[in-house]
């Protein structure tokens, strides 16, 4: 029954989700001990949230564009969700600048299935990877998805593999010449931040842990359920499939590599996995077992997220 209200794309699901998303980040914002509210910092409160809800439009447009949905509205919900197994992330606009970045490569990168200006995607798709490093080094590592897609669609022609390699070229000499402009130091700090530390030690209280705990066997079923079942679904998808999987792992792999470790992090796993839970929920099958994985991923979400505040 809950599932069934989702089922079509509607103004009134879009608009349940603006309210409950507006809801869980005031709650977050004003949860933040000693914070003053002035009008500068309510500007950029107000700014973060119309990032976080362009996250939304651009994850719910790629799903769509690419034919991996049924003009349901379960993307923006399950984005949502997800959002709340760690809701210190409203509080990080550096990262959800860079996600942002990332949303806009992978809309490129998704659209490589249709064959109209596959160079430029990719050339695109690799500047964003680049922009995105800016706000967060490690999501660098998502210009590895580039060369999959390379593999997946372009292969043989071999001018598309210089194309991110020109990106970066590009990248480089734009920030060389933003530096000299406005004496910054943008490449030395980009420097600073490609350090790593792979320890897992940052947990605050065991909620944080348990929240992590969730989240991980969530994750885990959900994306093997995809990779399992890529056979039965429809062959010109296959490849797309198979980036929504890469992407995952690419986002845990840049939570491995930050130096600066946290929940937060896990932000760049949301996208594709909201992709799986998406695919997984309108798969026919038992409405039962529909239901009771969507209740099971809202109770989850929602403990996560009250028992951190």
């Amino acid at each position: 029954m809950i599932t069934s209200l989702f089922k079509k794309s509607t103004p009134i699901n879009f608009a349940f989700v603006f309210l409950m998303l507006l809801f869980f980040f005031i709650t977050t914002q004003f949860r933040q001990a000693g914070t003053v509210f002035t009008f500068e910092l309510l500007a950029k409160k107000t700014m973060l949230f119309i990032l976080i809800f362009a996250c939304f439009f651009t994850s719910n447009f790629i799903i769509k564009k690419n034919g991996l949905s049924k003009d349901s509205a379960f993307t923006i919900l399950f984005y949502l969700l997800l959002l709340l197994f760690f809701p210190s992330v409203m509080t990080n606009y550096k990262l959800f600048l860079a996600n942002f970045f990332i949303l806009l490569s992978l809309r490129r990168l998704f659209s490589l299935q249709s064959t109209k200006s596959q160079k430029e995607k990719i050339f695109d798709a690799s500047l964003w990877v680049f922009v995105a490093s800016l706000f967060h080094f490690w999501s660098i590592l998502f210009i590895i998805l580039v060369f999959i897609c390379i593999i997946f669609h372009t292969a043989r022609d071999y001018r598309t593999w210089f194309l991110p390699f020109i990106a970066l070229f590009i990248y480089g000499v734009l920030l060389y010449f933003f530096d000299l402009v406005f004496n910054a130091d943008t490449l030395g700090k980009l420097v600073e931040n490609s350090e790593s530390n792979f320890e897992i030690n940052y947990f605050i209280n065991n909620y944080q842990n348990l929240a992590l705990s969730i989240f991980a066997t969530t994750s885990l079923f959900f994306i093997t359920n995809l990779a399992f079942t890529i056979s039965n679904r429809p062959i010109i998808l296959h490849a797309t499939y198979k980036k929504i999987i890469a992407a995952f792992i690419l986002g845990l792999l840049v939570f491995v590599f930050s130096p600066n470790k946290s929940n937060d992090v896990l932000l760049f796993t949301f996208v594709p996995l909201t992709f799986a839970m998406t695919i997984f929920v309108e798969t026919p099958q038992s409405k039962a077992k529909t239901e009771l994985f969507f209740l099971a991923v809202v109770g989850c979400s929602l403990f996560s997220f009250f028992s951190q505040l």
